[in-house]
């Protein structure tokens, strides 16, 4: 699988994407003609070579002529969805100015459909979204991972007067996304990059484990205290474990009802944690208690740790990052003289691990057939492994 590693130190902008792609060896040309399916005029898009920090990029700039013409969210839809691209490239694109569409919605309290893109709608931002996910596709990307998002700090004049850095717009879309601040006085993440981040992302986290093919560098327009680039990495997932990073999430509890902990424990797994366990123990004063563990995706923490305090009396809540390796999963379906059941394979640096049926199946079976559970699943598993011995 051909994999992407968005290495944004500096941020992330939409020309940044688009100039990183042709650092890569994206056809400028091939990029051009896709984009004139467009039904856009009155710009020119042209590419350089530049240095930031010392470290040589591809700069992108678009010149727009375009006059007096406010775009809405239905205009820039209709545009899109008419244009003679692949679907995939149109479902994409529009899926990224959707979330653009709503963060700005939200933000000055209208319908999406009131909403009058400035910067956002301009031409260049539907050049870069576009073609971004044109170059994406070109380059035969198939799955792309982001460090997490430095934010800059500061206030930045636009079309709505004097806002703080980071734009409103830019932080409605990093909701539930890992980002730290830099201290910068710059945006170094636009609202048009946030949404091709939050897009993309598999997650936001540490390089995964892969064999570096190329490197490229999209450079930014300002010249900062470190180099504006953007570095996305291409190439291979190698074959050690597939890791990533989640956050662990601890409290111990002795002052809730088993109700209410069981309320929690739903309320956790609805709001997108990855596991959810608890263990008795004992505390002060020889009171019982619980501890409740559970794992999260990075950037989902605030809003379970919220939950927590909300729903239970604890007052302190550990959290902290750890290192997760995971198995490969498939599920396939097996025929048994019972019936079809759902059986998930894990499979570990090419070898299969363990085989789970899926309980739900059997249960149902066991219960159709009035016989022992245990035999549904010898059956599912024996099934499992002749499926297996003739792949």
């Amino acid at each position: 699988m051909k994999v992407a590693y968005f290495d944004c130190f500096s941020g992330i902008s939409g020309d940044m994407v688009l100039g990183a792609l042709l650092d890569l060896g994206l056809d400028f040309n091939q990029l051009e003609k896709m984009l004139s399916k467009l039904s856009l005029t009155h710009y020119r898009i042209a590419a350089k070579s530049v240095k930031r920090g010392g470290i040589g990029g591809t700069k992108v700039s678009v010149s727009a002529y375009e006059k007096g013409l406010v775009r809405t969210w239905a205009s820039i839809k209709r545009l899109i969805e008419t244009a003679e691209l692949p679907s995939q490239i149109k479902k994409k694109s529009l899926e990224i100015f959707s979330l653009l569409a709503k963060a700005e919605a939200k933000i000055h309290q209208k319908s999406i459909d009131q909403v009058h893109f400035h910067e956002v709608g301009a031409i260049d931002s539907v050049i870069d979204i576009a073609g971004s996910v044109i170059g994406i596709s070109l380059l035969g990307i198939e799955k792309i991972y982001f460090s997490p998002l430095p934010l800059g700090i500061g206030m930045a004049k636009t079309n709505h007067g004097v806002i703080p850095i980071p734009s409103p717009a830019t932080l409605e879309i990093l909701k539930d996304v890992h980002t730290y601040s830099t201290g910068i006085s710059a945006e170094l993440v636009t609202p048009t990059g946030a949404a091709i981040a939050k897009s993309y992302a598999s997650y936001f986290g540490p390089m995964p484990s892969m064999v570096v093919e190329d490197i490229g560098y999209g450079a930014g327009r300002a010249e900062l205290e470190i180099p504006n680039l953007l570095r996305i990495i291409i190439g291979k997932l190698s074959a050690e474990p597939e890791t990533d990073m989640v956050a662990l999430i601890e409290t111990n509890i002795d002052n809730t009802s088993g109700e209410a902990i069981g309320y929690l424990i739903d309320r956790l797994w609805a709001l997108g944690a990855l596991d959810v366990w608890w263990q008795a123990i004992g505390t002060k004063k020889d009171r019982p208690a619980i501890t409740l563990r559970l794992l999260a995706s990075l950037g989902k923490e605030t809003k379970l740790v919220e939950e927590i305090f909300r729903q239970t009396g604890s007052i302190g809540v550990r959290v902290s990052q750890q290192k997760r390796w995971k198995a490969q999963r498939k599920i396939i379906q097996v025929k048994t003289n019972y019936g079809l059941i759902s059986v998930k394979i894990a499979s570990f640096q090419g070898k299969v691990v363990s085989l789970l049926p899926e309980y739900e199946d059997c249960a149902r079976l066991a219960k159709q057939h009035h016989c022992q559970l245990t035999k549904i699943y010898q059956a599912a598993i024996s099934a499992a492994n002749q499926n297996i011995a003739k792949t």
